[in-house]
């Protein structure tokens, strides 16, 4: 009988709720970057509540692929970050489960959600799309609301452009009004100017009812005219005049079918069938562009022609190369022809040469087009794939790094998050632009970003289940001290009780051959060497090696006396580092390429120029110190 273990079932109930909250968070903030950025389109338009809740509602379907990683990275984050600042983890990890045992529910859990998301991406998401971009292209279609303002001109009927000095909203009426009508166009302008109106609605809001008390109207006739120089016009003074003006005030929703044949509506098999027809269009147009390319007849004479040959079309050449044997000049033809058939002969030559030109980026025009279609299909294929892959690379970031970090709550993990999350999407956006632009192929513009992030996931569980030190801050210094040489300090404490005891003799003879050792180095490299020598053969590691071997053997054996003197005369000691710029390679042909080298090679020449003087510093200190030490001892050996 099956049965789910206690820990996978911890596990699982503190990473769905989580999960959930974090999903529907990331999806309001996400919808909300949408409203912002439709905002325009949706005010002032006299939309109702339910068709602006199904915009949302659509809105929200489409914005998953945005908000299903981020939640997945935070929720993992969270949760191990406070498994291990709780120190659940470290007590797991104590009982023998590893990490990877410990989050094989949650990967269970996201490749479930990543196989969701894929179908999700195929099946649910083209219909979002589509019922969504046509519900925000009939919003943008839908006139405004109209609300004209006081003592300011408005423009949003089409064809009129009408002004109000002050208007009362108890009874709505107008005052002082003047109304422009452009309708029949600006060559025939009808001005209306009234004492008070008041605008209302057909039944069927169709059409907008102007009514308008003591006012006068005039109207241009000047286009009616035949007559040139004519001006006419006709004045009318009214005491009640009604006006209707076409204004269609209704919500029409537009048909799915534009929108369904565009890219954002299709399904993988769709999209698929798509790029296959038009890679064949162009394939077509390319063997006719090719075709054209044999025909072209050069000083119009044809090289080749259509001949059927057994009820095929076949190319036949219409004459046989010509060998050259004799060579001309051609300048020199040119030259010796009149002036007017040399600018005739330029002329034309200059004039096909444009007709060709202009041709081919016709012809180029269309073919791109179609390449345009076939990145854009591409793109909208490929990013069927992505959302599933990128949840489980971000579950592969998330988890391990809270395990690092062991910081729950939601301070650290929305910081980390967002930070990665921006980095991914600001990737992902440039590759999607680089590969619809024809830069990148389209497989390369779309995995991108995934191809940049994976790297980052296997790194950091590979640091997480080795419980490897990734934000272990001396570790780094540690590491920066190394690249740069920085000397370290060495500290020794008197022992209260140690098992062997230090022979005066010994110390001495240990020291002796310690300081002959250092005297031999500092004999043999006495100046500094030159650009040409330090590349080709530098200072000997080896020998610093086995220098620092014996010095550390000399500290070791003296640090157990019981004489305070000693003890804190070997802290004097310098510690000897085994550095890059000592000798910067063992391969001769490496230090002449980086020697030819001169921005890099001088740089490199005087920070080793400057170790190196560090380091026989060093040398010259174990050589006084070492006196100082055998002198101490000699005193101590006479003593005994």
């Amino acid at each position: 009988m099956f049965r789910v273990k206690k820990l996978y079932l911890f596990i699982l109930q503190t990473f769905l709720p989580l999960f959930l909250m974090t999903f529907l968070i990331c999806l309001f903030i996400v919808l909300m970057q949408f409203l912002w950025k439709y905002v325009d389109d949706l005010v002032g338009k006299g939309l109702e509540l339910s068709v602006i809740a199904e915009l949302f509602c659509y809105a929200a379907l489409t914005m998953v692929p945005l908000a299903l990683p981020l939640a997945i990275l935070l929720a993992s984050l969270m949760v191990f970050g406070n498994l291990g600042e709780k120190f659940e983890l470290t007590a797991m990890k104590a009982a023998g489960v590893s990490l990877i045992r410990i989050m094989s529910p949650l990967i269970v859990c996201v490749s479930i959600v990543a196989v969701a998301a894929f179908f999700f991406q195929n099946d649910v998401l083209p219909k979002a799309q589509v019922k969504m971009w046509t519900l925000l292209f009939s919003m943008r279609q839908k006139s405004p609301e109209l609300d004209i303002p006081e003592g300011a001109f408005y423009d949003q009927i089409d064809g009129y452009n009408i002004y109000i000095r002050e208007k009362n909203k108890e009874n709505g009426h107008l005052y002082d009004m003047k109304i422009y009508d452009v309708s029949k166009g600006g060559g025939s302008a009808n001005i209306i100017v009234a004492d008070s109106g008041k605008l209302s609605f057909s039944e069927d809001k169709m059409n907008l009812f102007l009514r308008l008390w003591s006012g006068e109207s005039f109207e241009d006739l000047k286009s009616n005219s035949g007559m040139r120089g004519n001006f006419l016009y006709r004045r009318e003074t009214f005491s009640s005049k009604e006006i209707i003006i076409p204004f269609d005030a209704n919500f029409n929703r537009m048909d799915d079918e534009t929108m369904r044949n565009q890219y954002v509506g299709k399904n993988i098999s769709e999209l698929q069938h798509t790029i296959d027809s038009v890679n064949a269009r162009v394939d077509s147009i390319g063997s006719c562009y090719a075709n054209d390319l044999r025909m072209t007849t050069f000083f119009n004479v044809p090289s080749s022609r259509f001949v059927r040959v057994n009820d095929k079309l076949t190319v036949e050449r219409t004459y046989k190369p010509v060998k050259v044997v004799k060579k001309y000049d051609i300048d020199s033809i040119f030259h010796e022809t009149p002036f007017v058939v040399q600018r005739s002969i330029v002329t034309n030559a200059i004039g096909n040469a444009r007709r060709m030109r202009q041709d081919y980026e016709f012809k180029s025009y269309s073919m791109d087009d179609d390449m345009k279609t076939i990145r854009r299909h591409g793109i909208e294929l490929q990013k069927k794939f992505t959302l599933a892959i990128a949840c489980l690379v971000f579950f592969f970031i998330g988890a391990p790094l809270g395990s690092i970090i062991r910081k729950g709550g939601l301070a650290v993990p929305i910081v980390v998050s967002v930070l990665l999350f921006v980095f991914y999407y600001i990737i992902d956006n440039s590759g999607i632009k680089l590969a619809r632009e024809g830069v990148l192929e389209v497989w390369e513009g779309v995995w991108l970003s995934t191809a940049v992030l994976l790297p980052l996931g296997i790194f950091v569980t590979y640091k997480a289940v080795n419980d490897s030190a990734v934000f272990n801050a001396d570790a780094y210094i540690n590491l920066f001290r190394k690249i740069i040489g920085q000397a370290e300090i060495r500290h020794l404490e008197v022992k209260e009780f140690s098992m062997n005891d230090v022979v005066p003799a010994d110390g001495i003879e240990m020291l002796e051959k310690l300081k002959t050792e250092v005297s031999s180095f500092l004999n043999e490299y006495p100046k500094r060497q030159r650009y040409v020598k330090y590349f080709a053969k530098g200072y000997p590691i080896e020998r610093i090696l086995a220098i620092s071997e014996q010095l550390e053997a000399v500290v070791t054996y003296l640090s157990d006396s019981k004489d305070v003197l000693i003890v804190n005369k070997l802290m004097d000691f310098p510690v000897l580092r085994k550095l890059f710029f000592y000798r910067v390679t063992n391969i001769p042909a490496v230090g002449y390429l980086l020697m030819a080298l001169l921005p890099v090679g001088i740089v490199i020449y005087l920070i080793g120029q400057k170790q190196q003087s560090i380091l026989k510093k060093d040398m010259k200190t174990i050589v006084s110190v070492s006196n100082e030490l055998i002198s101490i001892l000699e005193k101590q050996n006479i003593t005994e």
